[in-house]
């Protein structure tokens, strides 16, 4: 089954052509979806760059920064392969791993890369309480049982990504994306992944103020 890989990119010209350059060597890549949200490094110059090189990149710029997740919903809109997985564009998860979440995926089922099932390091304590409490709320509201709902690697279906109306334009729709699988009774199986953090000053965008919005979106999925 082809695969498509979203990107979305916000000022990451220090890792942007490494982590592409990976997710090519993946023979199971169809295409990649590059989603430019406003950057205003030297992203949309690599972006130019590599496309022009390889032909299974396709690159689409917001002019102005709208956030991961509206970045996401443009990325799932332009998609084609039968199967897609999102990628950040730093260097926390390593592409390699795709293999892994594919040699699980059935029909109808939805496979998760977990970073708390291995023996992983974080690089904050108050993220890695952040992602247990956002996780125990969803198993809490949904009698779900998973380990990393903001996990980046949601390996999912393109038609029911498409199908999904997705609300999000922050970090908020890894748990929408989540919340609205369970409420559909997708099936979601999770697989141990390798997973390396970066530091705040190393480019860490996600924030307390994330996990918040996290929270309201979970409740008010399960409340509608």
């Amino acid at each position: 089954m082809q695969l498509s890989v979203i990107i979305p990119i916000y000022n990451e010209e220090e890792t942007l052509e490494k982590i592409l350059k990976k997710v090519l060597k993946q023979k199971t890549v169809g295409e990649v979806v590059a989603i430019d949200d406003g950057s205003k490094d030297k992203t949309a110059e690599i972006l130019k760059k590599l496309a022009k090189k390889n032909k299974r990149i396709k690159v689409i710029t917001h002019q102005k920064n709208q956030g991961k997740g509206a970045a996401i919903k443009t990325g799932i809109k332009n998609t084609t392969g039968e199967l897609v997985i999102i990628q950040d564009a730093d260097l926390e998860y390593n592409p390699e791993e795709f293999e892994k979440l594919l040699a699980k995926v059935t029909e109808g089922n939805v496979v998760y890369g977990s970073r708390m099932m291995g023996k992983n390091p974080h690089a904050y304590p108050r993220t890695y309480m952040g992602n247990l409490l956002l996780t125990s709320f969803c198993n809490l509201l949904f009698a779900s049982h998973l380990t990393d709902i903001y996990t980046c690697y949601k390996l999912v279906p393109r038609k029911k990504l498409q199908e999904m109306k997705i609300d999000s334009t922050g970090f908020e729709l890894e748990a929408e994306i989540t919340a609205k699988l369970l409420l559909n009774n997708v099936d979601i199986l999770e697989v141990p992944i390798s997973y390396e953090p970066r530091t705040y000053e190393k480019g860490k965008k996600i924030k307390a103020a994330d996990a918040i919005k996290g929270i309201i979106t979970l409740m008010k999925i399960r409340l509608s």
